[in-house]
């Protein structure tokens, strides 16, 4: 095996690793209570602090960073978004959201800093209400109103949308993969292998009855002609 070879499977072996480490946290934060899950929000409280807040001709307007369910204002409150809303615009955790609270009170949101994105995919599930996507080795929290417009159900393979830099607790529904549509998927996969293997097989056994017929003929010895002499013993 070359270096490049080694190094590259090393980095393999890297990432699977890390990648059971971070199930194997979540899991036991489940269980404990504790885990990542307040250094998350902290962080997105501290991005959040760092943002705006202003009084303008349309209202106030206040700038803050979407935590999966909310927003979390620059003034450290939190401020409910639609499910319908988040769902639509495919909202990740941490991207950079303006409110604008009119006149009547009303609540007008819109997406100004989207975070940079990573696809990931994983079967849906179920437990105790909340939906969830096992990919990636974590299990990240989909809000309901997503499922509900997909109209996925447990057991459908889900592509997911989550922060590309830093870990996250939710993520956004990009697309779903049916489950008896995945289940015919490797279905037809199962059968392609078979018709190969079979097809393989077909072949061996072809060049072997060739090189068995070739062997016979060199076994076959050639008949020696006697005619000449019967005949000369007749002639006696």
């Amino acid at each position: 095996m070359s270096n490049l070879s080694k190094i590259a499977l090393i980095k393999e072996m890297i990432d699977s690793a890390e990648s059971s480490l971070r199930g194997a946290k979540q899991l036991l934060s489940e269980f404990t209570g504790n885990g990542d899950s307040g250094s998350i929000r902290s962080n997105l409280s501290r991005s959040a602090s760092k943002l705006g807040a202003m009084v303008g001709e349309e209202g106030k307007i206040i700038e803050g960073v979407f935590d999966g369910k909310s927003m979390i204002g620059s003034d450290k409150k939190e401020y409910p978004i639609p499910a319908n809303y988040a769902s639509k615009s495919k909202l990740v955790p941490g991207d950079v959201m303006k409110l604008t609270v009119g006149g009547d009170g009303g609540f007008t949101y819109k997406q100004i800093g989207p975070v940079e994105r990573k696809r990931v995919v994983g079967p849906l599930t179920s437990e105790d209400g909340q939906y969830k996507v096992i990919a990636a080795g974590k299990a990240y929290k989909v809000l309901l109103a997503s499922v509900t417009f997909y109209r996925a159900e447990p057991g459908d393979e889900v592509v997911l949308l989550v922060p590309a830099m830093g870990d996250s607790e939710w993520g956004a529904i990009d697309n779903v993969i049916p489950k008896i549509q995945a289940e015919i998927d490797a279905e037809e996969k199962i059968i392609e292998e078979s018709k190969k293997t079979a097809n393989r097989v077909n072949l061996e056994e072809e060049d072997s009855f060739v090189i068995s017929e070739d062997s016979d003929k060199k076994e076959e010895k050639p008949k020696k002609k006697n005619g000449r002499k019967k005949k000369e013993e007749k002639e006696e």
